[in-house]
């Protein structure tokens, strides 16, 4: 019989070996490149240009919603950026729909919950990430118009950003992503066979190759390379230290004791979810094996109502940033995005665990 020590020690190399052993390859490593070509060839600068209070709506807060594909950010990297674009003079609505959306969209996340957790709960992820950032911007937009109309007032217009001009044709860059997303889905399909799986990904990587061989620029595939890294680097040793953390807390502290709280999709076990997300500091990627292994989602202990709420809420607010916004815009605007954030995470796992399952969709509101 091992001591505790050791048993501790022992769940967490376990916790590690298997999530690693079961995502790295298929679901990891094509993540890191997507988003690394993400930020080298798709420019920060022309996303942020669109937020000026005077920009048309459907523009600044569809862009703003989906800018956490760009960005790849977690909720403490975002706030100097958001801190920068309000100083540029963006709008209090867009900008509190960037400050949310960077974190909740994060294409690795996404992808990671989606591989791990169940493609229904990371398809209902993206979806609600997306719906509540624009909500919660419009719903700051009209409580702080005041602020909007003193920024007209005060002529402090958002700059536009230049954009780079390009020299290739207009096609490639979107065939470059759609390899490298094809390259992900089916060497993480369960559907195909092994032999034809990998040879479709083969086939793949070389019109990747070619792409980026007659397309691209030397110096564009080295900063594509560098944002891979720099992803990893700052990712990889985050994820692995987590999850072994996750691992020691199991054994100690079993999913079944989460039970009681999170065991129903009720809107009591929702709110408490999305109260402990906000509350709570999680590094990208580590609230899918907090939720998968300490909650115990993919054990059916935790189900699935909780599970979402604690995703759109955790990844995108923490105590942490709160006292940072706090400082950038004041106790108001802090407090009514934190309720606003509570709120919408929870009406969206009640939705989510008590509805989405008459859809037809395998796994909604129980375990992925």
């Amino acid at each position: 019989m091992t001591d505790p020590f050791t048993g501790a020690l022992l769940s967490g190399v376990t916790a590690v070996v298997d999530y690693l052993a079961a995502h790295t390859v298929t679901c990891l490593v094509p993540a890191f490149f997507i988003a690394g070509a993400i930020a080298a060839f798709v420019k920060k600068e022309a996303i942020l240009k669109y937020f000026s209070p005077d920009a048309k709506k459907s523009v600044s807060y569809g862009i703003a919603s989906i800018s956490g594909i760009v960005l790849a950010v977690c909720s403490c990297t975002i706030l100097p950026m958001f801190a920068g674009i309000l100083k540029k003079g963006s709008g209090i609505g867009p900008a509190t729909t960037f400050l949310y959306a960077g974190p909740a969209i994060n294409i690795l996340a996404i992808i990671y919950t989606a591989s791990v957790l169940g493609w229904d709960l990371g398809f209902a992820r993206a979806l609600f990430a997306i719906t509540m950032s624009i909500g919660i911007g419009l719903i700051m937009a009209m409580l702080f118009r005041s602020y909007d109309q003193e920024l007209g007032a005060s002529g402090r217009g958002f700059v536009p950003a230049g954009e780079g001009e390009t020299v290739r044709p207009r096609w490639v860059v979107p065939l470059f992503f759609v390899f490298l997303v094809l390259i992900l889905v089916i060497g993480a399909s369960s559907l195909l066979a092994f032999s034809l799986r990998l040879s479709i990904v083969y086939i793949l990587t070389l019109a990747v190759a070619f792409l980026l061989i007659y397309y691209f620029e030397r110096d564009e595939v080295t900063e594509w390379g560098y944002e891979i890294w720099d992803l990893v680097k700052k990712i990889f040793p985050i994820l692995v230290a987590g999850t072994f953390l996750v691992g020691i807390i199991a054994y100690f502290l079993p999913p079944e004791t989460f039970r009681p709280f999170f065991g129903d999709n009720s809107l009591g076990a929702c709110l408490l979810a999305s109260i402990v997300g906000t509350i709570l500091y999680m590094p990208t990627l580590l609230e899918v094996p907090i939720i998968g292994g300490t909650f115990g989602y993919t054990q059916g202990i935790m189900a699935g109502g909780p599970a979402l709420a604690l995703l759109l809420s955790g990844p995108s607010v923490s105590l942490p940033s709160l006292l940072v916004l706090y400082r950038i815009m004041g106790a108001k605007k802090t407090a009514a995005f934190a309720f606003l954030v509570i709120a919408f995470s929870a009406v969206a796992g009640v939705l989510y665990g008590n509805f989405f399952p008459y859809l037809g969709l395998p796994g909604c509101g129980t375990n992925g």
